[in-house]
């Protein structure tokens, strides 16, 4: 019998998660909570037993972000605190590429992804093959990766970025043109932010490339005064119809800051969740594109990870290390 299936909605469990239920209370139903509350309390039990922590990124559900997650964030952000996290044990609640970074910057810790499926379709849409015949095309121009992409990728690049970061990273680089791999999307945004010449892959992330200006206009006739914020995976027609444009955590940060009455978040949908939880006074409309890569990871098998150890993320060591150079310079970049 799996962990999971042990577990009660037991008064004592009932008291002990009732502060994470009231800060959850306006995006999970009180219906849903002792399903959820169990395993709440049962990771965050395990998690002190093994001295472990769990990074989640922003398009997780409600229940794991604000449930169980020690470290939250976008790619930028759980890379930096991966970085310099003091546990035993890592639990990525997010994608393959998100749990490899955590381990190239811990590789003696060990790192475990609850689902090894829980994939990407842009780190899908390139490999270190494609790197190699793309330096061969254009002998000298850098390399710079986007982090959405797998250790062996970035072994054949000279930095990493993020959403975050991209256009400083480009331009940290002092040269007149770089390849930037391998979302099309950020590509051109990053274009348009920098006299660099970009030379761009056509990798696209599926959810984000749902999205069209037709719809978001469609919106705003639909609903006065909203504000419309975009994330530049998104494709051009949708960041000429938005007011702003940022990563995750650029876009977390202005609805924090400007309050916005009623605001649209085009990404991931249960980042608007999560984000709504703490924002009572704001009212989200969501355009609902769900990753199927992010809904791979769950309380029960972040629980059974954590009671079996299991899966592992390693990575051949010969890959590692130039895959490490990439993102640690990343990282070094705006210190």
């Amino acid at each position: 019998m799996s962990a999971a299936a042990q577990l009660a909605y037991t008064p004592d469990v009932a008291e002990a998660t009732a502060p994470i239920f009231e800060r959850l209370s306006r995006v999970v139903p009180a219906v849903e909570w002792p399903f959820h509350a169990p395993l709440v309390h049962a990771i965050n039990t395990l998690k002190r037993e093994r001295n472990a922590v769990v990074l989640a990124h922003n398009y997780q559900t409600p229940e794991i972000f604000h449930g169980v997650a020690d470290i939250v964030g976008d790619s930028l952000a759980l890379a930096r605190q991966a970085a310099s996290v003091d546990a035993d044990v890592i639990v990525m609640a997010g994608v393959h590429f998100m749990a490899e970074t955590a381990k190239l910057l811990n590789p003696g810790k060990l790192v475990l992804m609850p689902d090894m499926s829980a994939g990407c379709s842009l780190a899908d849409s390139i490999t270190g093959a494609d790197v190699r015949l793309l330096r061969q095309r254009y002998p000298g121009v850098p390399v710079v990766t986007y982090v959405n992409t797998s250790a062996e990728v970035k072994a054949e690049s000279d930095i990493c970025c993020t959403s975050g970061n991209a256009v400083q990273v480009v331009e940290s680089l002092g040269v007149d043109r770089v390849l930037f791999l391998p979302d099309e999307y950020l590509a051109k945004y990053v274009a348009t932010q920098t006299k660099v010449e970009i030379i761009a892959w056509k990798g696209h992330c599926e959810v984000h490339e749902r999205f069209t200006g037709d719809q978001l206009r469609e919106y705003r006739a639909r609903f006065d005064g909203l504000t419309i914020i975009a994330h530049p995976e998104c494709p051009p027609d949708v960041l000429e119809a938005a007011d702003f444009v940022g990563s995750t955590a650029h876009m977390i940060d202005y609805v924090g800051k400007r309050r916005p009455a009623r605001v649209l978040m085009v990404t991931e949908c249960s980042m608007s969740d999560n984000v709504a939880a703490g924002l009572p006074d704001v009212e989200f409309i969501r355009p609902c594109n769900l990753c199927p890569h992010m809904k791979r990871i769950t309380l029960s098998n972040i629980l059974e990870s954590l009671a079996s150890l299991e899966p592992r993320v390693e990575i051949d060591p010969a890959v590692a290390d130039r895959a490490r150079l990439a993102v640690e310079r990343m990282i070094a970049v705006g210190r």
